[in-house]
């Protein structure tokens, strides 16, 4: 029973990677290739002023620019993992001939990345699921998906939201632990204010929620940046719709193959 169910789960995540990566074809990379045109180019200065004089903006560090793709450690790699949101990464790597690892294209490494973080957040709702003993249903599954993506995604974006290349961000290790942080509180509160009848459960669920966000989430000290703010507003939307629409289909389909396949057998 277990082992169908965690296959199953796999099955699903890799479908749900496949209506991702199509969904930011459509949407998400062409916002990234368009703020990639602004790399390397000067900061729009505030005023028309010379250079030289003060109430000139100057451009952003390099170092601050880039600090998200530069740091490299176990912690990033597993983040990197998790995060469905590849393309956004996908630039740093590539080559003049398009290609981003191996001599492949940015469409099959973000097809690839797609498919394996399809499955283990698959793998992730199948766990949890089996762990506090709630099922996931065709019924239920638009309801886990949802879940999963507050946890994931949008609870952390309140503080930290998707990132254009070149936009500013504070240090890596800071934002990777805050991160973490309140992935793991929102999922536990999450839990309890949606699962747990108890009025003190669910008061508890509220805090653990809010708790990273009265913390306050880390913040890059220079905010200057060529990439236009409409810009960066544009592909923060486009990448919590798509990664909600990931979710939802990762429920839905769980949901159905655990009630047509799994407990048939």
């Amino acid at each position: 029973m277990i082992v169908r169910t965690l296959l199953a789960a796999i099955v699903a995540g890799m479908i749900a990677g496949v209506f991702m990566t199509g969904a930011q074809e459509l949407r998400v990379t062409p916002l990234i290739l368009h703020a990639e045109e602004f790399e390397g180019q000067e900061a729009p200065a505030a005023t028309e002023q010379p250079a030289s004089q003060p109430g000139t903006a100057q451009p952003a560090a390099e170092g601050q620019q880039h600090s998200s793709l530069k740091a490299v450690s176990p912690l990033s790699a597993l983040l990197d993992a998790l995060s469905p949101i590849t393309p956004a990464y996908a630039h740093e790597g590539e080559h003049e001939e398009g290609g981003i690892m191996f001599g492949m294209s940015r469409f099959s490494g973000t097809l690839i990345a797609n498919l394996v973080t399809g499955s283990g957040f698959g793998l992730l709702l199948a766990g949890v699921s089996l762990v506090i003993g709630y099922p996931i249903t065709l019924r239920n599954g638009a309801l886990w998906g949802a879940c999963g993506w507050l946890a994931v995604h949008m609870l952390p974006a309140i503080g930290l939201p998707p990132e254009l290349p070149g936009f500013p961000a504070a240090e890596l290790g800071d934002r990777q632990t805050w991160w973490l942080l309140t992935v793991a509180l929102s999922a536990v509160g999450l839990y309890l204010v949606v699962l747990r009848e108890e009025i003190v459960s669910k008061v508890i669920g509220l805090v653990l929620i809010a708790a990273p966000h009265v913390y306050g989430a880390p913040q890059p000290v220079d905010i200057s940046s060529n990439v236009p703010a409409v810009l960066g507003a544009e592909f923060a939307v486009a990448a919590l719709a798509t990664t909600l629409a990931f979710w939802i289909v990762l429920g839905v389909v769980s949901g159905f193959i655990n009630e047509r396949f799994v407990k048939a057998h």
